[in-house]
Parts: structure tokens; sequence; C-alpha cells
């Protein structure tokens, strides 16, 4: 399960919102919200997140056992 608030920190603390996450992803807003609420997006729209954001640690986020 994707960590979805840790995510959320880190577009935030790059000066991002999720409307320019989702349009990097090629999709709606509204598409990309629905994946951070369901907290479920494909093995591409992760690595593309892991690029766009330089996350250094993408397991904690990508794949956390148990979101808090």
């Amino acid at each position: 399960m994707i960590d979805t608030k840790a995510l959320h920190g880190l577009i935030v603390s790059r000066g991002l919102s999720q409307k320019d996450v989702a349009k990097h992803l090629k999709m709606t807003p509204k598409t990309f919200y629905g994946k951070m609420k369901r907290g479920v997006f494909g093995s591409d729209e992760m690595e593309a997140m892991i690029d766009l954001l330089d996350i250094a640690e993408p397991l904690g986020i990508f794949f956390a056992k148990e979101v808090t």
C-alpha cells in the first residue's frame, strides 16, 4: 500500500501541486486524486514520480506495509 501522506508531503516539499504531478503523468487531476485516495498507482506511474520528485527511498512510500 502506498503511503499517500508521505507522497503528498514530498510533492509539497518539492514546490509542486498534485495537479502538476498529474500533468507530468499525463493524466487528469481527477484521475490522480482518485489514485491518491485509493493509494494505487501503476509501476510506470511510480517510476515517473520517483524521477520527478527525486525520491531517494521509494520503498518506504510505494510499498509501505502500514499507512500511518
